[in-house]
């Protein structure tokens, strides 16, 4: 056997944000789709999925993902609230099978949960922005809690051996590095960290910033993945990120059953 694993053993997740489709981008993902198939179990899709969130656009990208032959998950982005259609994108969307999580989750294979939100900003560490003074300040601050909170609901939610979590705004500071720093507090917000290294996750990816660094991890060691595809496009010639998570044991399997904790994930 060489010591090698069977491909089967392991689940092969894509990961891409910020696809920004726009009503005339017909055809504009065909390659990405055929690629996803070809190389992956999963897609999950991080926010910003149209350019202005207009209807159209919403239409036009899930004419594109009905090739999908994998499960997609998918968060929206604040380019996606523009017009306030939210809702309505999400619609075209599930139409194709794309299930839109905003503080749910997904249960892939019986194995592996996918937590999904939009997250806030309001800014990282002893930078972040607190709420204080005015009102409209505040909303801002309770904004990026009320994301916490439905993340954190999502994860409580899921007792399964594997768990991923999607958002469109960035958990930590370090996946946001090469963006202008004057704009960190509109890239994302640490209180999103919170709740993952709280339950506990396999990986987190995000999008939104651009400009960023594709890697990074909380404070207790959960890797995070930067998956903007103008970043993943520039830095590694590639449209989506590939994350290979092992299926997990028999007795893993057992173990999360009783709640007896998480296992390892692969390379």
């Amino acid at each position: 056997m060489n010591g090698q694993r069977d491909p089967g053993s392991s689940i092969r997740v894509a990961a891409a944000g910020d696809l920004h489709c726009r009503d005339i981008d017909h055809g504009r993902f065909r390659q990405f789709v055929k690629q996803v198939n070809e190389e992956a179990d999963l897609l999950l899709l991080c926010g910003d999925l149209t350019d202005h969130g207009k209807v159209d656009e919403a239409r036009v990208l899930a004419e594109e993902l009905s090739a999908l032959r994998v499960p997609a998950c998918a968060v929206l982005g604040n380019h996606d609230y523009e017009c306030g259609k939210e809702q309505d994108l999400m619609h075209e969307l599930q139409k194709v099978g794309v299930r839109c999580l905003d503080g749910d989750s997904y249960v892939f294979q019986k194995v592996l949960g996918i937590a999904g939100v939009k997250g806030f900003g309001g800014g990282f560490g002893r930078g972040a922005l607190q709420a204080f003074g005015e009102p409209q300040t505040k909303a801002f601050v309770q904004e990026a809690v009320n994301e916490s909170l439905k993340l954190e609901r999502a994860l409580g939610r899921l007792d399964l051996p594997k768990k991923l979590v999607i958002m469109h705004y960035s958990p930590i500071p370090a996946t946001i590095v090469g963006e202008n720093p004057e704009i960190y507090s509109f890239l994302g917000s640490s209180r999103l960290m919170m709740p993952i290294d709280g339950y506990g996750a396999d990986a987190v990816f995000h999008g939104h910033a651009h400009h960023g660094t594709i890697q990074g991890t909380t404070d207790k060691g959960v890797p995070v993945f930067n998956v903007a595809m103008p970043l993943l496009q520039r830095v590694r010639n590639r449209r989506f990120y590939v994350f290979r998570i092992d299926r997990p044991s028999i007795e893993e399997t057992e173990f999360s059953a009783r709640g007896e904790g998480a296992v390892a994930v692969g390379p």
